[in-house]
This record gives structure tokens, C-alpha cells and sequence, in this order.
């Protein structure tokens, strides 16, 4: 089962896959690039340098799953997402994810384009899509950002997770037992439940830093509330 940690190590996917995966994910990025330079300023860009060095910490902090051999970090899409924007985010974490794998070992050098498209950008983007959609119909309270930032931190762990799938269906050449889709349930199982500890960090995190400085929270000043809806004419007066 530690073969279906989220980290892909080298082997578990061949090289033609992996390389157009590489390819993909530096096109990604080089885009957030482009588009995170116009949302970086005086506030976000030491806010994106804290965000990282929070990832990197927490990633090291393993929390163990009821399946026997498995644990689970955070992988701090949705926390990203939250804090300094989609396009600098999905940076934050492909940022973590580079060192991770030169320094640490942490997945394979050669899946790097896979771990980053999972992770990074799957993750991220998953994640900011429900946080868009939810803090337009949650009151922007503690509690509404609270349970944005849990349930888009949960979807966003299975949406990775069942990136991987996707990847192994390509080029997997691992024997991981079972057919697909037992392997893409046992993966939405697993990151299920990585992904209620996941949405406790995150929104824990996230109200944290919102009681204090709201100004912070990238998507509190991003995102507007819905606009209200329009009174109906009475009577012909308006």
C-alpha cells in the first residue's frame, strides 16, 4: 500500500508518459508564472514565501490512516489556494515539491512532472474552483471560511489522487494489484480520509489567519460576494 502514496516514486510510471507530463507541467507553471506576476505585490509576495515554507513543514508531519502501512500530509493545494491565489499557490507548491524530491528523495526526480501535475496543479486548481463557488453562497464568516477551507481541502486530496490513476492507466508498469477501478477506489478511500485531516490543517490555518489579519486571506479579498438580486418594480415605480 505505501505504493499509493501520493509522492509517485521512480519506475511506477514509464518515461514516455512521465516526459510529456514534464512537458505539461512546465507549461503549466510558466503560465501561473505569467499570470501570478500581476497579483504579486508588497503583501502577497512575502505572504507566498511564508505559505511554502508552512507546505514544506507540514508535509514533513506524517498523520497515520486506518489502513495498516499508510500515512498521510498535507499536500496544501487548498491552503495555497486560499491564502495567496491559484497561479502563485500551484508555484508554492510545485517550489515545495522541486526540493522535496533533489533534497529529501520524496518521490522520484523523473515523476517530478507527474508529482507537480497531481499536486500542484490538479490540487490547486480543484481546490480553487470550490472556494470560488462556495464563499459566494457561504456567509463570509469564520465558520463559512472555515468549512470552505475543509471541504475544498478533502475534494482537492481525492481530485489528486485520482490524477495518478489517470497516469497509471497511461503508463503505469508497477503490478499495484487489482483492476483500475479497484485501484482508482482504493485511492479515493485512502486520500478521503488523508483528506479529513488535510481539511482540519487547512481550516484551522486559514480562520486562524483570517481572525487576525483578513487582509491576508488571498480569496476573502479576490472572490466577491454575490451580488444581491434585483427588487422587483411594484406598481410600476422603481
Amino acid at each position: 500500500m505505501e505504493t499509493l502514496a501520493m509522492h509517485i516514486s521512480n519506475g511506477i510510471i514509464n518515461g514516455p508518459v512521465a516526459g510529456v507530463f514534464a512537458a505539461l507541467a512546465l507549461a503549466a507553471l510558466t503560465f501561473c508564472v505569467l499570470r501570478g506576476r500581476r497579483d504579486l505585490d508588497d503583501r502577497l509576495a512575502p505572504m507566498a514565501g511564508l505559505v511554502a515554507a508552512f507546505i514544506f513543514a507540514v508535509q514533513m508531519l506524517n498523520f497515520p490512516i486506518l489502513t495498516a502501512g499508510v500515512s498521510g500530509h498535507l499536500l496544501g493545494g487548498a491552503l495555497a489556494a486560499l491564502l495567496v491565489g491559484p497561479w502563485v499557490g500551484a508555484l508554492c507548491v510545485a517550489v515545495v515539491l522541486v526540493v522535496q524530491a533533489l533534497v529529501f528523495g520524496d518521490g522520484g526526480v523523473a515523476m517530478l512532472g507527474l508529482n507537480i501535475t497531481n499536486m500542484a496543479l490538479l490540487g490547486t486548481a480543484a481546490a480553487y474552483l470550490l472556494i470560488a463557488g462556495l464563499l459566494r453562497v457561504l456567509p463570509r464568516t469564520p465558520l463559512g471560511l472555515s468549512v470552505t477551507a475543509f471541504v475544498s481541502a478533502l475534494v482537492s486530496v481525492v481530485v489528486a489522487s485520482q490524477g495518478f490513476v489517470f497516469e497509471y492507466w497511461l503508463g503505469g508498469t508497477t503490478d499495484l494489484g487489482g483492476n483500475l477501478g479497484g485501484l482508482a477506489g482504493t485511492m479515493a478511500g485512502v486520500h478521503l480520509l488523508i483528506g479529513v485531516g488535510e481539511g482540519l490543517i487547512t481550516a484551522t490555518t486559514v480562520a486562524t489567519v483570517a481572525k487576525v489579519r483578513p487582509d491576508l486571506v488571498y480569496a476573502l479579498r479576490a472572490l466577491k460576494p454575490a451580488a444581491p438580486a434585483p427588487v422587483p418594480a411594484v406598481g410600476g415605480v422603481r
